[in-house]
């Protein structure tokens, strides 16, 4: 635990010294840097320390009066804290060529600030096995989130992003809040997190505790419904913040879940439908409306509400062979919701790095205005492609695994009883769909950023990024060639992760190593990445006959430009219409008309419709309900407000003495 309490001690020292350090250069300015990673990499020896140990815990005194400074480092945590540490890393060097303090002396500082904070929160709220210390560690993960997302607070998006944040996250707050005083008063438990299968899920209290992390929880992670903040928070804050609060830290409300539901036996069968119905939900509408966005990191955010859809399905299969005692249908569907975890954090990283870079380059975030990006970024047009193929699910790449696991999960389920036959036969289709509505939504964007001729001027010095922003997306994408390539060395975490169920764990190693032949995947992706190195020496061995080229077909039109090229509306027009339920498109202009039409323009946007039409409505009639109560409590009378404070003194001492 020394290696861990240090690693976070070093990630804390990187805030005071980005304060510290200022505009000057040499080792001053990259002091804060240095922390980061030091405490980066003494956080993978602890996590590994610890996986060694069969996991280690540790109780400090500390002056708080309720409980104790409790830190436990198990299997379950471990799977969260490794691709916490990585990407924390990863982001940090990014950070250094993508935010320079040189250009933005003040914003540059405070970004280093807030992004210490925040990866230090994240950490403590993984290893945190005390309640206060879980939910002090929360808070100062949201507070810095939210000055993050603010931190171009001079626009006006990143100033309502940030208050839809702040108002969501502190909502989420405030249930768990009741989560704990559940816990503590019906199981008469200590502010110490509860061990693995100590409580019983037949309990009065059991299935609101379980509510209650659900919804609390389940702002943090962005499901459907409660993902409102989640697509513009991602949009305003740097990319390298973006990466880190897609990959790791919307995970923590996965992690508060696995935990919550960790603590108890005998969990129901409708536990399990509920987080598969979320997951299969957030899984198909978030790519649906990924596919309608006209922002680059509005799309990425999308991605993430669908990727913990496919989470939630990996683990939903998971509490359902828990209630129906299945020990492979848990085992094939928890591996592949914790795989996906690690794997979600490392190509979702990549992808808001990559995107960090084309903002860098062009200065806009809008689709519309990108094309022929390939000439001028070819490094990170390469590094985005690898995230593309890591979150459509296609080997050689990590999203390939972990999907994998989930699909074989679903197939364990039709061997079963009827119940978990109806699970395969909604969840198989809608985890496939998703699939394919990934793939066409990044063909979209890799084919409308790199490929084509421009749609719009590009900025004058449009260059390839610097080496540090390269650095931070190659670490990322080695990371997900690694677990694609070599899926076998996940084995061995998977296991420990599962071991935090411990109810019919007996042979669990054996079900996971005979179920998912890892190797079998392994020599799969090695023979496809084989293929692919041919046919690239194929295409560019000197010697072939050079192919003979012309000019495109440009439709009748004497020259090709823009006009030829599909945009981002018309490329995804029939899903659109498809799931236009459920996007709610709102289109100006009119269609062109006539066989020599005007110059006509038409715009179109998907708006959030639980934001728009669920979440607003209801808020602007709880602003005209608390108008009215304010007339009556607040009527300016000194007297009466005097009384309050004397009643509420009487009910505080009555409260005391009784």
């Amino acid at each position: 635990m020394a290696f861990f309490l240090v690693a976070v001690g070093l990630l804390l020292l990187a805030a005071p010294l980005s304060l510290l350090a200022g505009t000057g250069t040499g080792f001053r300015e990259k002091s804060a840097l240095v922390s980061l990673l030091a405490g980066c990499i003494t956080g993978i020896v602890a996590v590994f320390h610890a996986l060694a140990a069969g996991g280690i815990s540790t109780v400090l005194p500390w002056s708080v009066p309720v409980g104790a400074f409790a830190l436990r480092l198990d299997g379950l945590a471990a799977v969260f804290l490794l691709p916490a540490f990585l990407l924390i890393g990863a982001g940090a060097i990014y950070g250094e060529g993508y935010w320079p303090r040189q250009r933005q002396p003040a914003g540059g500082t405070w970004v280093r600030f807030f992004y210490a904070i925040l990866a230090a929160a994240i950490v403590m709220v993984l290893a945190a096995d005390n309640a206060i210390l879980f939910l002090l560690a929360w808070e100062c993960m949201a507070m810095a989130g939210y000055f993050l997302v603010c931190t171009e607070r001079h626009r006006q998006d990143a100033q309502e992003a940030g208050f839809l944040y702040f108002a969501c996250t502190h909502t989420g707050t405030l249930i768990l809040f009741g989560l704990f005083a559940l816990l503590h008063v019906f199981f008469s438990g200590p502010v110490t997190l509860p061990p693995a299968a100590s409580l019983d899920a037949a309990a009065t209290a059991a299935s609101a505790v379980f509510l209650l992390a659900l919804t609390g929880f389940g702002l943090k992670a962005g499901i459907i419904p409660l993902h409102i903040w989640l697509p513009r928070a991602h949009a305003a804050a740097p990319s390298h913040v973006s990466a880190l609060m897609s990959g790791v830290m919307i995970k923590t409300g996965i992690y508060g879940i696995m935990r919550v539901t960790s603590f108890f036996t005998g969990i129901p069968a409708w536990w399990g439908w509920t987080v598969l119905g979320l997951g299969l939900v957030s899984a198909v509408l978030g790519v649906v409306f990924a596919i309608a966005q006209h922002d680059i990191k509005r799309l990425l955010a999308y991605h993430s509400v669908e990727n913990i859809g496919i989470i939630l399905l990996g683990f939903g299969t998971a509490l359902l062979g828990l209630s129906f005692r299945e020990p492979a249908l848990f085992t094939l569907g928890m591996a592949g919701a914790l795989l996906h975890v690690i794997n979600h954090g490392l190509f979702k990283g990549l992808l808001f790095l990559s995107a960090g870079s084309i903002i860098h380059a062009t200065g806009s975030r809008e689709l519309l205005r990108y094309g022929g990006l390939l000439r001028h970024l070819p490094l990170t047009g390469f590094f985005f492609l690898g995230g593309a193929v890591a979150i459509c699910g296609l080997p050689p790449l990590n999203g390939f695994v972990s999907e994998w696991f989930v699909y074989l999960g679903l197939l364990q389920a039709g061997n079963s009883p009827i119940a978990s036959l109806t699970l395969a036969v909604l969840a198989l289709p809608a985890l496939a769909l998703t699939g394919g509505l990934a793939l066409l939504c990044f063909a979209k964007v890799f084919g409308l950023t790199f490929l084509g001729a421009p749609r719009a001027p590009l900025p004058a010095g449009c260059h390839e990024a610097p080496a540090s922003m390269l650095a931070g997306m190659a670490i990322l994408l080695a990371a997900c060639l690694w677990i694609g390539l070599l899926p076998s060395t996940m084995v061995p975490l998977l296991t420990d992760g599962l071991a935090a169920w411990p109810a019919g764990s007996g042979g669990r190693p054996v079900v996971l190593a005979t179920l998912a032949p890892a190797a079998n995947i392994s020599v799969v992706a090695l023979l496809l990445l084989l293929l692919v190195g041919v046919i690239t020496l194929f295409f560019v061995l000197p010697g072939r006959k050079a192919a003979a080229r012309g000019m495109t077909w440009g439709c009748g039109f004497p020259f090709v430009d823009a006009r030829m090229q599909y945009s981002v509306s018309s490329f995804a027009q029939i899903i659109n219409d498809l799931f236009g339920w459920a996007l709610r498109t709102r289109r100006q202009g009119e269609t062109p008309k006539g066989l020599f039409p005007e110059p006509v323009r038409i715009t179109s946007h998907a708006p959030d419709a639980v934001l728009d039409l669920l979440v607003l409505p209801v808020c602007r009639r709880l602003a005209v309900l608390a108008d009215r109560i304010r007339h009556v409590v607040q009527h300016g009378n000194l007297n009466l407000y005097v009384l309050y404070l004397a009643l509420a003194l009487c009910l505080l001492l009555w409260q005391i003495v009784r």
